[in-house]
């Protein structure tokens, strides 16, 4: 495993324990389907969020939350959207995707935006 894959680890796991202490329940990490991967699956009191996790160390080519851009938040719509139909078929769960922002190594200035983009 490469240094900018374990960081991309300690980073999903920093976005994990930072939602699991604000109240949210780990459903699933790392789905991956032919339309891309969604990083982390979550259950808020109702809700199905789907979470994309994004570390930057530098700004050089923008923040963490400005890289999940419009193409990036399609592929996560359509791998939401195959998670849903195995696994919610009724669509009775409500949903929405959330990102989790990360500037610094030390994952100690984290940035939650609920409902970060809507389908």
């Amino acid at each position: 495993m490469d240094a900018r894959h374990l960081r991309g680890r300690a980073a999903e796991q920093a976005a994990c324990d930072y939602l699991q202490k604000k109240g949210l329940s780990l459903i699933a990490r790392n789905v991956r389907s032919r339309n891309g991967e969604i990083d982390l699956v979550m259950r808020d009191a109702g809700s199905l969020v789907f979470v994309e996790v994004r570390y930057r160390g530098n700004k050089r080519f923008g923040t963490a939350a400005e890289s999940v851009d419009t193409r990036k938040q399609q592929h996560l719509v359509n791998a939401a959207s195959l998670y849903i139909q195995r696994h919610d078929p009724a669509g009775k769960m409500a949903t929405r995707f959330d990102v989790i922002a990360m500037e610094d190594e030390t994952h100690s200035n984290i940035e939650w935006i609920k409902n970060a983009f809507g389908v």
